[in-house]
C-alpha cells in the first residue's frame, strides 16, 4: 500500500504514539492513499508543506474499517476522541447512548481506516447528535467535499511495517487554496440542503434515543 501523509516536515521515521490525543481516532500516524488529500493538508495559510510518501506492507495486520460497521459507530469513535461542546440536553444523552450502544475497542488493531473529520465535518456530526440532521442526511453530508477516507496507524507493529519513499515540497499559494477551496464547497453545500424541513420517517437522534436503537438494527446500515 502507497500512503501520502502531509506535514510541515519530512518524516522518514513516523513517532509511534505521535500525533494528538484528541485527533479522530486518537494517537497514532495518519496517512492517506490520495496524495492531493495529503498536499492540501500540508500547507499551512502562510508556509510551504511537504508531501511524505510511503510504502507500507499490510501483511498479517489487523486492520479496522470504521464504514464497514455503520456511520455510527464511525461518530461513536469521533464523540470518544474529538473535544466538543456539548451545549443541548439532547446532545448529551445522544453522546452517552452512543458511546454505550456503539462503541468499538480500536485497541485490537494495528490499523484503523475511516472517513476523515476536519473541522466542518465534525460539526455536521454535531448537528446530528444534536436532533438538526436525520441519519440519512448525515450520510449524504460526509460525501460533500470528497475528503476521501483517512489511514491511521495505531500500533507498534504498523510503524515497524512503514518505509519511507521520497518527498516533495508543497506550494502553500496552491494547495491551501485548494484546502479552503474544498472546505468551503462542503460548507456550501450543507447551507443549500433543505435541513430545515422534517424528514417523516427517517431515523433522528431522539428517535433512536426513544426506541433504543442498537448497532444491529436493519435500519442504521
Amino acid at each position: 500500500m502507497i500512503l501520502y501523509h502531509g506535514s510541515q516536515h519530512i518524516l522518514e521515521k513516523p513517532e509511534f504514539h505521535g500525533g494528538r490525543r484528541h485527533n479522530d481516532y486518537g494517537y497514532g500516524f495518519y496517512c492517506t492513499e490520495f496524495p492531493d488529500l495529503a498536499r492540501e493538508w500540508s500547507a499551512s495559510r502562510d508556509h510551504d508543506g511537504y508531501l511524505n510518501r510511503y510504502e507500507l506492507d499490510t501483511k498479517g495486520l489487523k486492520i479496522l474499517n470504521l464504514n464497514e460497521h455503520g456511520i455510527l459507530t464511525w461518530l461513536t469513535v469521533l464523540l470518544e476522541n474529538r473535544v466538543f461542546q456539548i451545549d443541548t440536553p439532547l446532545a448529551q444523552e445522544a453522546t452517552s447512548y452512543l458511546i454505550r450502544e456503539f462503541h468499538i475497542d480500536l485497541e485490537p488493531f494495528d490499523i484503523i481506516t475511516g472517513y476523515r473529520a476536519d473541522d466542518s465535518y465534525f460539526s455536521f456530526a454535531r448537528d446530528f447528535i444534536s436532533g438538526a440532521l436525520s441519519l440519512t442526511q448525515l450520510k449524504e453530508v460526509m460525501h460533500l467535499g470528497e475528503m476521501g477516507d483517512q489511514i491511521v496507524l495505531k500500533s507498534e507493529r504498523a510503524h515497524k511495517r512503514i518505509r519511507f519513499l521520497d518527498h516533495e515540497e508543497v506550494d502553500h499559494e496552491i494547495w491551501y487554496a485548494k484546502r479552503a477551496e474544498r472546505d468551503n464547497k462542503a460548507r456550501n453545500a450543507y447551507f443549500k440542503m433543505n435541513r430545515m424541513q422534517y424528514r417523516k420517517g427517517e431515523l433522528y437522534m431522539i428517535r433512536i434515543l426513544d426506541e433504543e436503537i442498537k448497532r444491529d438494527d436493519a435500519r442504521i446500515q
